[in-house]
């Protein structure tokens, strides 16, 4: 058992909460029971999810994406159905955003590259003044069809891929979630793949253009790794039982 504040206070400084400028309102966004012995993790907060987490008998939830952004919605509608299950059932849910995709050893890009077993990785791809994703070299050079297999046997789902550069990749950037479009800013040229999570209309035709490879992993698949990272790294530093609920997107 362990106290709920505790796990938010240990979640906000081990990703940095307070200097990563964000959208989403990171750390504790419905306050539940006090007492936490489970805890569920997923991707984004969904009424599907809270129910799945309270027929868990779950004490708290922790998501990537959270409820309340920079304008939180109305109560009412869908919005309260979801707060309503929460409240009822005393769970807790917290969330953390870009602090999950930037963290350089349990975010989701970090985790991306590591699959890959590259070398050299440094920060990249500006998000607002932030770096959010990572790149580096390839010990063994793949092939694009190989660098699917990869993504797909990680994260699941089936890898969307366009092949317009080298044959050989030696050289990978990675971005999870809505990222497509920073393929357009330029900052990928010169890559071999530049890996994705959604996959925006100009995206093909820009890539041809550039003679680069890209990969779109889907938006939620990308944004597993972290969590499941959250999941174990909780486990142990808390003693809690810990469980990750999977509410499939394909997109």
């Amino acid at each position: 058992m362990a106290k709920r504040d505790a796990i938010v206070e240990y979640l906000n400084k081990y990703l940095e909460s307070d200097k990563i400028k964000d959208g989403s309102r990171n750390g504790l966004q419905v306050e539940g029971k006090e007492e936490v012995k489970k805890i569920v993790l997923g991707v984004s907060a969904s009424a599907e999810l809270f129910r799945l987490a309270a027929g868990e008998a779950a004490d708290m939830v922790i998501v990537h994406h959270g409820m309340i952004w920079d304008n939180p919605n109305r109560i009412t509608g869908t919005f309260y159905k979801r707060v309503k299950l929460l409240l009822d059932n005393d769970i807790s849910l917290a969330a953390w955003h870009l602090p999950l995709d930037m963290h350089p050893v349990d975010g989701h890009n970090a985790r991306l590259i590591r699959f890959f077993g590259a070398t050299g990785i440094t920060s990249f791809c500006d998000y607002h003044g932030q770096l959010i994703g990572f790149k580096g070299t390839l010990k063994k050079p793949v092939t694009l069809h190989e660098a699917c297999d990869i993504l797909g046997d990680n994260i699941g789902g089936e890898p969307v891929a366009f092949g317009f550069g080298p044959k050989m990749i030696r050289t990978i950037g990675v971005v999870s979630g809505g990222s497509s479009g920073m393929v357009l800013s330029g900052e990928c040229d010169g890559l071999d793949l530049y890996i994705a999570g959604d996959c925006a209309e100009p995206v093909q035709e820009y890539c041809r253009e550039a003679g680069l490879n890209f990969i779109s992993g889907g938006h939620y698949n990308t944004e597993k790794p972290g969590i499941l990272a959250l999941k174990d790294l909780l486990a142990k530093k808390f003693g809690v039982r810990t469980v990750f609920i999977d509410v499939p997107n394909r997109f």
